[in-house]
């Protein structure tokens, strides 16, 4: 199975750096990855063009964490650096950019791109896919969706069970049911590193679709979810109220895991720039 996601990585970075689509400027690197210099408008705008030439990929939001396990894990690495557009999701990857004198235009979150992408879509007459949440949630998600941009078309949603990615047969019915439906853009919203994984894995299948890794995206689309309000996440606190509303499942991660990287990374980006 690791063969494959490595098979399915080779090819989407040689796709990406010699086909129609290929970017070679404009990036920047930032613990070890490298990140797209665009605005979240520019990338809704990359996306909605390559669709309208018939042309698939994948965006993967990064934040601290994301950007943690990758730099522990070789596999998880190669599959976001495949990825047609890496993009920084977290203030303090926009603050440790800025310490470095490369700093990016702004944060582009996946939870801010299931709007702002779905807008969009209405309005191009383009078909999204919500895969990933509890059982109702990405339909939940479609209606609040379909009712915010009308004219929306929502190709299908799909919440698998849980492990369905541990075998072939699973990840092979969600591709099946994908296939049915032919949506030109794919929430995936399964949380890290399994949502890359799945995306590497099944996105060479449909070349002509695009793939928006998303996290918690959909559950907040959905209200099922709450998420932090505009002035938390400008000042880098996103992490504070997701603490506050779920600290059983988050508080290891954010307090022992990635607050430490956090100031390792910032640390480590001011000693470049005063090297420099």
């Amino acid at each position: 199975m690791t063969g494959d996601i490595e098979q399915a990585c080779a090819a989407r970075r040689a796709q990406r750096s010699t086909g129609p689509g290929a970017r070679h400027d404009g990036r920047s690197r930032l613990a070890g990855l490298a990140f797209e210099r665009l605005s979240e408008a520019e990338v809704v705008e990359h996306v909605i063009g390559d669709i309208r030439l018939g042309r698939g990929g994948s965006v993967i939001p990064v934040n601290i964490d994301v950007s943690r396990l990758a730099a522990g894990d070789r596999e998880l690495h190669h599959v976001i650096s495949a990825a047609s557009l890496v993009v920084p999701d977290g203030m303090p990857l926009l603050w440790a950019a800025k310490l470095r004198g490369s700093p990016f235009p702004e944060r582009v979150a996946g939870a801010s791109l299931i709007y702002s992408l779905s807008r969009a879509a209405a309005q191009e007459g383009r078909s999204i896919y919500l895969l990933g949440g509890a059982p109702g949630i990405p339909g939940r998600a479609a209606s609040e969706l379909c009712a915010r941009y009308p004219g929306l078309k929502v190709a299908g949603t799909d919440a698998p069970p849980l492990g369905f990615d541990a075998s072939d047969e699973g990840v092979q019915e969600v591709c099946n049911r994908l296939a049915m439906a032919a949506p030109d853009i794919v929430y995936v919203g399964l949380g890290c590193p399994k949502q890359e994984r799945l995306i590497a894995r099944i996105a060479p299948s449909f070349p002509a679709a695009w793939f928006i890794a998303c996290g918690a995206a959909i559950p907040f689309a959905a209200k099922a979810l709450p998420r932090a309000p505009w002035w938390m996440r400008q000042a880098g606190l996103s992490w504070l109220f997701r603490l506050a509303t779920e600290p059983r499942r988050l508080f290891k991660r954010y307090v022992f895991h990635d607050m430490p990287y956090a100031a390792r990374l910032l640390t480590a980006s001011a000693a470049e720039r005063i090297r420099q």
